[in-house]
């Protein structure tokens, strides 16, 4: 029986796609650069802010401007971190059907805590284990972030479940031990061959993921 389900955040979890395009879009204009469609965009939210940054202006600046906008991208987005993002459709029905059915859950994310705070604060989510980005020495793909979050459930990570949308999710799921869904939902280019990244399953929409848990 699955004991618990970790989350990735951004692109799994929560649909954050757009204050952080708006993010980025507000220092293009700032720098007087055209924004982004927000489909341009969206497929590059999971992979962090530097590659978001690049994505607005590798093409315009310099590789040693690109630290400093990143930095101000950063600043933007925490400004505006929960303004339009959301769970994604079917997670309250998800993690109300988790608890009832007494299977722990968390969250796991790379996204530094200064910004995951404020976001799950904003948001009214509140659960028994956050691991951010800056928590540990290591984050994914290594697998101490997830190793920590079963140590701190109390739960084997044998018996849990890593959901998320990046290949460093699979990674980081496989080297803890965990069974591995992807989040085909998420910000995933199209482009990539889902099936290359070797997990135990692939959830087309949040709500698949009872199938996973509750069955398994």
């Amino acid at each position: 029986m699955i004991e618990a389900v970790l989350f990735d955040l951004d692109g799994t979890l929560i649909d954050t796609a757009p204050d952080m395009g708006g993010a980025l879009n507000n220092l293009l204009i700032e720098e007087g650069l055209s924004p982004l469609p927000l489909e341009d965009i969206r497929p590059y939210v999971s992979q962090g802010g530097l590659v978001l940054t690049q994505l607005g202006f590798a093409k315009h600046v310099s590789e040693s401007e690109i630290e400093p906008l990143r930095l101000r991208f950063l600043q933007h987005y925490r400004d505006t971190v929960a303004d339009q993002s959301k769970l994604f459709d079917g997670f309250d029905q998800i993690l109300e059907s988790l608890q009832s059915s007494q299977i722990a859950w968390g969250i796991v994310t790379n996204k530094p805590e200064w910004l995951t705070t404020p976001l799950l604060r904003s948001l009214g989510i509140s659960c028994p284990v956050v691991i951010c980005g800056d928590t540990f020495e290591h984050r994914k793909p290594h697998p101490l972030p997830l190793l920590k979050a079963a140590e701190i459930l109390g739960i084997s990570c044998q018996d849990s479940i890593y959901v998320g949308d990046d290949e460093r999710d699979v990674i980081a799921g496989k080297a803890a031990g965990m069974k591995t869904l992807i989040a085909a939902y998420g910000y995933i280019p199209s482009s990539v061959d889902l099936a290359s990244w070797g997990a135990d399953g692939i959830i087309p929409q949040p709500l698949d993921l009872l199938s996973h848990a509750l069955m398994s």
